[in-house]
């Protein structure tokens, strides 16, 4: 298995290690012909803006897209998870639009009301995992009776599942609690 991380910006290296650490092979994605090597994808948190200019004009958007569309399974954090929403307060950029979600960017405030809380993994509830929330986007609605919230802050979604897309509003890749990124790796090999 080879997991692809896109590697215009963000949080990169930190997705890099983790998945290492759980023997993972990961490649960076920047140009279209990535897509041909990788089994998933990882759009990690970053400035979504910034990565949605990338998006485009390297000419990955719709071979992304595409892929995601036929199957591809995708965990994104914070700014990942905008550029996957179908629908964010105040879009000026390119995005996917494959998660039927409302997303609001930087509901939480800036940079300095950034924190971490501890929430509850429904696919894991032997302890709270730490998330770590900075510039967080908040999901404010789900467009599908198929997206599964698999975790919530106070009674806000934080972390859904549609199918084999996985989107966090945090960023487990900055803690030592390698459980977010397992049950990835359990979403890709599932048949489902």
């Amino acid at each position: 298995m080879k997991i692809g991380i896109l590697g215009f910006q963000g949080g990169i290296e930190e997705h890099e290690r983790m998945l290492k650490q759980l023997g993972v092979e990961t490649h960076r994605i920047r140009y279209i012909q990535d897509l041909d090597k990788i089994d998933a994808v990882v759009l990690p948190g970053g400035e979504s803006t910034t990565m949605g200019i990338f998006l485009h004009n390297s000419g990955l958007l719709k071979p992304l897209k595409e892929a995601v569309e036929k199957g591809m399974p995708v965990l994104a954090t914070c700014a990942g998870l905008i550029l996957l929403a179908q629908e964010v307060e105040g879009l000026s950029f390119a995005s996917l639009k494959v998660l039927p979600i409302r997303v609001r960017r930087n509901a939480y405030g800036r940079q300095k009301e950034s924190f971490t809380s501890q929430i509850n993994l429904s696919f894991d509830k032997a302890k709270p995992f730490p998330g770590v929330f900075i510039r967080a986007p908040k999901i404010e609605k789900t467009l599908e009776g198929k997206v599964e919230v698999l975790s919530l802050l106070e009674e806000q979604p934080v972390m859904v599942q549609y199918g084999k897309i996985i989107g966090c509003t945090f960023h487990p890749e900055l803690t030592p609690d390698t459980r977010v990124h397992k049950y990835f790796l359990q979403v890709i090999s599932s048949k489902n």
